[in-house]
């Protein structure tokens, strides 16, 4: 185990604020995986017991009574460069790994746990001994970028925390210049839902990232042929560039794909079926994953709709684009008109 070093300042960049996941354990029979990526740092009560015995708030596997290991496979929030992690055992005194392992890999796309489970994994913490209730640092010299990351504790145990610092290295094919078309805070508004029975689909145009499962949009359970869907007004007509479906915190109920088509309302009327454009081909979407997919089409859109297949919920959705030129001067000259006398003693540039 390293001496504590600075590399703990970097961001986390498998934490739940980065939207990270654990997409997997083999195992997690005494407390859930997700509490590896939680912010906060570990609580404990002595008088929290369930009817698997003491509730940590952790990950923790059984006792094991054959050979192996336990394995728990994190989705970076933000793939980077990793300087460092920490295998946080706070609380686990009697029932921590006595050794721990890391490794990494970098895989294009949304892998299924299938394909992340044959993927080929870089060692970047050999298997190293731990103390229990510690925070156990570990510095980290690998130069790559990953996008996944795997804890492997010798033979069973229990840890709390798992962090993963580092510098973050974005794809430079999604860093465009673009404004989100669809966000409430930029006029865009959910004009038509085929099913909104948990929580409103408003919720997915909402600034920032959820928090919770109830922050985004959940329909009912489908046991009828077809599939749920929404139309999307954008907040202004513009070319979009990329999409951002997110279903954080959606784990068991992600909807099994997705697709979006659009159009340009200013041409076509939105009862026409045939002026409809694709803009995302259908396409699977992993549970608590937040998934970022390039435009079809660079043609100016009004509206846009987004169907899931054949229901679940989704966090946020996102529609970067550029809003189109003519568009852009309607909206200056409408805005200057809607400003009170007040604020008229200043001009209003349409180039800010």
């Amino acid at each position: 185990m390293s001496t504590p070093a600075d590399f703990r300042h970097l961001p986390d960049l498998a934490s739940r604020l980065l939207a990270g996941s654990v997409v997997y354990a083999n195992d997690e029979t005494f407390a859930e995986k997700e509490n590896l990526i939680t912010p906060a740092a570990s609580v404990f009560s002595t008088d929290t017991f369930g009817h698997k015995g003491k509730i940590y708030d952790g990950w923790e596997t059984r006792r094991r009574r054959e050979p192996g290991v336990d394995i728990a496979i994190v989705r970076l929030g933000v793939p980077g460069v990793v300087h460092g992690v920490v295998v946080d055992t706070a609380w686990f005194k009697g029932n921590y790994p006595p050794e721990v392992s890391v490794e990494a890999t970098s895989v294009e796309g949304y892998p299924s746990t299938d394909e992340l489970l044959a993927a080929e994994w870089a060692t970047l913490v050999p298997r190293s001994p731990v103390a229990g209730d510690s925070e156990n640092p570990f510095t980290v010299a690998d130069p790559h970028r990953w996008t996944h990351v795997r804890l492997t504790i010798y033979p069973d145990g229990g840890v709390a925390r798992f962090r993963v610092h580092g510098v973050a290295v974005p794809d430079p094919r999604v860093l465009t210049g673009t404004v989100d078309l669809a966000a409430l805070e930029n006029g865009g508004t959910v004009i038509e839902c085929s099913n909104m029975f948990y929580s409103s689909p408003a919720n997915l145009l909402l600034p920032g990232r959820a928090r919770i499962m109830g922050e985004g949009w959940e329909n009912s359970r489908r046991r009828v042929p077809g599939n749920e869907h929404l139309v999307i007004a954008l907040g202004a007509r513009g070319s979009i560039r990329r999409l951002e479906l997110d279903t954080s915190y959606f784990v068991g109920n992600a909807p099994g794909a997705a697709w979006m088509t659009g159009i340009d309302a200013a041409a076509a009327d939105l009862t026409d079926t045939e002026a409809w454009v694709p803009v995302l081909d259908r396409t699977p979407l992993q549970p608590d994953t937040r998934h970022v997919f390039p435009s079809l089409t660079a043609a100016p859109l009004t509206h846009v709709r987004l169907d899931v297949h054949p229901d679940g919920g989704l966090a946020r959705v996102r529609v970067h684009g550029e809003i189109d030129a003519v568009t852009a001067e309607q909206q200056t000259a409408a805005f200057a008109g809607l400003l009170p006398s007040v604020h008229t003693r200043a001009a209003v540039s349409p180039t800010w």
